[in-house]
C-alpha cells in the first residue's frame, strides 16, 4: 500500500478542514505551541517507515506517557495492579473528582489522571530510581537515547496542578497511595513532560502492534495476553470521554495527549503517530482525529474489520 501517497491525499483533504481547535492553555508551557503544526508517521510490521509534515519536531506527549508507565508497572507487579485501578471507560472528564470519590479512591482506569497517579505510586514503590529507570525504558522502546523529560513543562504543570493534588490526597485518604504525595506527583508531572516526535512515538508503540515484542531488538516487553489487555484499555479509555467516538470513527486502539499528539496501532500491521496541537472540546487533537479517520477509511484498516466498499463520502 502506498502510504506516502495516502498521506498526501489526507493532507489535501485537511486543507478544507476548519476545526483546528485551540492549543492547551491551562498548562502555560503548552500554550506556546503552534496550532498550524502537523505531522504523520507510520511504521509497518516489516519495518518500513512513511512520513508527512512535521514528523521530526519534538512535542510534549503528556497523557500518552500514561500507557508507557502502565506497561512498566504491569511488568513489575502483574495482575495485582488491577486491585488498585479499574479498566472501565470513565464516561467523565479525565480529572473528575466526583467519580473518584464515588468509587472510594479507586480510579476507573489507568489512563485518566487519578489512575496514572496510582501507577506512578507503584513505580515509586518498585524502582530504586524511578525517573532514570522509566526514561531509559522509553528510550529503549524508541531506539532514541536523547528522549528526555522537559523540566520547564514539569514545573509548569506542578504550578497549576491543583486538581491533581486533590486527586492524590483523596486517594491517600482511602489508602490507595502508599508513598509521599509530593514524591509521587513529581514523578507524574515529569512523565507527562516527556518530549518526543511523531517518529519516536510510532516506533515506541510498535511493540503493542507486535504482540509485546520490541522490533528493534526482539526483546519481549509483554506477553501476548498482556499486550491484548493494554490494547483493550487504549481502545476503551485512550481518549478521555471521547473514546467511544474515536473507536466509532477510527477503529484503532490508541492514546492522545493534550500536547496534540495521538498514537494508534493496528495489531500485526503498523503503528501510526499524528501531531497537531489544536485540541477539540474533549482535549484531543481535532485535526489528528480527522486525519486518522480518513486514513483508516482509505486503507480499510481497523480492528473491527475492513469496509466492504469504500465510499469517499463516508468520512465527510
Amino acid at each position: 500500500m502506498n502510504y506516502k501517497e495516502i498521506f498526501e491525499q489526507i493532507s489535501d483533504e485537511l486543507n478544507d478542514f476548519d476545526e483546528i481547535g485551540q492549543v492547551a492553555t491551562y498548562i502555560p508551557a503548552l500554550a506556546k505551541a503552534n496550532p498550524n503544526k502537523f505531522g504523520m508517521y507510520l511504521v509497518t510490521e516489516e519495518g518500513h517507515e512513511y512520513d508527512h509534515g512535521d514528523v521530526d519536531e519534538n512535542f510534549s506527549i503528556q497523557s500518552i506517557s500514561k500507557v508507557l508507565s502502565l506497561v512498566y508497572a504491569f511488568k513489575l507487579v502483574g495482575t495485582d495492579l488491577w486491585k488498585r485501578v479499574g479498566v472501565e471507560p470513565s464516561g467523565s472528564p479525565f480529572n473528575s473528582l466526583v467519580q473518584l470519590e464515588y468509587e472510594q479512591g479507586v480510579p476507573r482506569n489507568p489512563l485518566i489522571n487519578a489512575g496514572a497517579i496510582v501507577v506512578c505510586d507503584i513505580l515509586v514503590s518498585q524502582l530504586d530510581n524511578p525517573y532514570q529507570d522509566f526514561i531509559q525504558f522509553v528510550r529503549n522502546l524508541a531506539g532514541n537515547p536523547n528522549i528526555d523529560y522537559c523540566k520547564e513543562t514539569a514545573e509548569s504543570e506542578k504550578e497549576c496542578g491543583f486538581k491533581n493534588n486533590a486527586h492524590i490526597n483523596l486517594m491517600k485518604s482511602y489508602g490507595n497511595i502508599d508513598n509521599d504525595v509530593e514524591e509521587v506527583l513529581d514523578l507524574y508531572f515529569h512523565l507527562c513532560s516527556i518530549e518526543m516526535s511523531c517518529k519516536d512515538l510510532a516506533q515506541t508503540f510498535m511493540f503493542l502492534a507486535r504482540g509485546g515484542k520490541n522490533p528493534l531488538n526482539n526483546e519481549r516487553i509483554l506477553t501476548a495476553q498482556e499486550t491484548k489487555r493494554i490494547n483493550a484499555i487504549m481502545l476503551l479509555c485512550g481518549f478521555y470521554d471521547e473514546a467511544g467516538e474515536f473507536a466509532f470513527k477510527v477503529g484503532l486502539p490508541g492514546k492522545s495527549g493534550v500536547g496534540g499528539g495521538i498514537v494508534a496501532i493496528y495489531p500485526d500491521q503498523y503503528s501510526i503517530a499524528v501531531w497537531s496541537p489544536g485540541l477539540n472540546s474533549k482535549g484531543n487533537s481535532s485535526k489528528g482525529i480527522k486525519a486518522l479517520e480518513i486514513f483508516t477509511t482509505i486503507t480499510q484498516s481497523n480492528v473491527f474489520g475492513p469496509s466492504p466498499i469504500f465510499d469517499e463520502l463516508e468520512y465527510e
